[in-house]
């Protein structure tokens, strides 16, 4: 088998970033240090920083992120979006308003002229979001 899952790097806030994630998406999640692992802390000061992280949602979503230590170059997410569809308009309206929340709406959780609902936004950790809802998702 074989899967394809977003992998967000963060800067010194992977964990705040990740509890959001599970409080709106539910879940189990899976968080390892970089203090966790011998001889992976470079800064005694970024033990606490996550090197791994995953969400697995109740519907078998899974969402990763790690926190990029200091000695390593950092770019905040740019260019990609994670997307987000389905059919269940309740549902979906309400995991948006949960990862919208602090973020900014760059387009409105609406129909588009598509016929279908759609809509982006930028959460509070930076990361881009595109929700699509309709009947027939792909």
């Amino acid at each position: 088998m074989t899967t394809l899952n977003p992998y967000i790097s963060f800067r010194d806030n992977a964990r705040e970033a990740m509890e959001f994630y599970q409080q709106a998406l539910g879940g189990d999640l899976q968080v390892m240090t970089f203090g966790d692992m011998p001889g992976m802390v470079e800064d005694e000061a970024e033990q606490r920083l996550v090197m791994h992280s995953m969400l697995r949602t109740p519907d078998g979503l899974v969402l990763m992120g790690s926190d990029t230590p200091a000695h390593m170059e950092y770019q905040a997410p740019q260019g990609v979006s994670v997307s987000l569809s389905g059919s269940d308009e309740d549902a979906l309206r309400a995991i948006w308003a949960k990862l919208a929340d602090g973020g900014t709406v760059t387009m409105p959780f609406e129909q588009a002229p598509w016929g279908d609902l759609f809509g982006m936004f930028i959460d509070r950790f930076g990361v881009s979001w595109m929700f699509s809802g309709g009947d027939e998702q792909g």
